[in-house]
């Protein structure tokens, strides 16, 4: 069997899953926060049929050998966590970082997960809570007869009654930072959560020790660039057609030998 039909198969094989990675991108397009997806390619193993560097004679060294790789393979996908382009919006419960950072929430089996998506809501109880119904962590409860609610750039939560019109703090929003955001594992919904790749949570206030300051009034946008994925995807596209042509050649070939011998 034609070794090449191999090598190509790996080749459309980690097209494909470039592919996957980019359509999920342009999907995720106008979703809240999103962060884009990078494929992250690697060759197979060689077969080394003259080893580099040894004797051709007595005196005389092999330059190079002959070495022949079998392919390539998808070594991982990794998140890209530049920031997306922030969009003012007229609802006080928005808020968007300005720089690095996530916010906490409480999932539904006690443990922590982390997004970038700042479409606050409140709950039956007044509480913050995402649009799954997690509720900040640490908790933030707005009065029900509030008539103004702020955040600060530090992430200071204030709102004021009717009976107290002036402004009263009710929490803080804290925002948390990894040393390496793209081993977190994403979940789906806008969520992430923490891995022995991505290190511990560290909590900040927000505009200290490295994380972003926080926007009332704004959300931010999907990173993803539309052009330059139409771009990938037709680069993938065209990388695809090639590895498929290698398929039909070594066909070709093999149908010479079997009429032909």
């Amino acid at each position: 069997m034609q070794p090449s039909l191999w090598v190509s198969k790996t080749g459309l094989s980690a097209q494909d899953t470039a592919l996957r990675a980019i359509s999920n991108n342009l999907a995720n397009v106008s979703t809240v926060g999103f962060k884009k997806d990078r494929v992250v390619f690697e060759d197979l193993m060689y077969q080394i049929q003259e080893q580099p560097g040894a004797l051709s004679s007595q005196n005389t060294l092999l330059p190079s050998g002959v070495q022949l790789g079998t392919g390539v393979r998808v070594a991982g996908t990794q998140k890209e966590f530049t920031m997306g382009s922030l969009q003012t919006t007229s609802n006080d419960f928005d808020v968007a970082i300005e720089g690095n950072g996530f916010f906490q929430v409480s999932l539904p089996d006690g443990s922590v997960g982390y997004t970038r998506n700042g479409q606050l809501h409140m709950d039956q109880d007044g509480q913050l809570v995402t649009s799954q119904g997690y509720p900040l962590e640490p908790a933030i409860t707005v009065p029900a007869d509030a008539l103004r609610f702020t955040v600060g750039s530090d992430g200071t939560v204030t709102a004021s009654t009717p009976g107290n019109p002036a402004p009263t703090q009710i929490g803080n929003i804290q925002l948390a930072n990894f040393v390496n955001a793209s081993g977190l594992e994403a979940i789906g919904s806008n969520l992430f959560i923490e891995t022995a790749a991505s290190g511990a949570a560290q909590q900040s206030t927000p505009g200290e020790n490295g994380v972003g300051q926080v926007i009332q009034g704004a959300l931010e946008a999907s990173n993803v660039s539309v052009v330059e994925e139409l771009v990938n995807m037709v680069a993938t596209q065209r990388a695809y057609e090639m590895n498929s042509r290698v398929v039909s050649t070594a066909d070709q070939m093999l149908q010479f030998v079997t009429q032909n011998l």
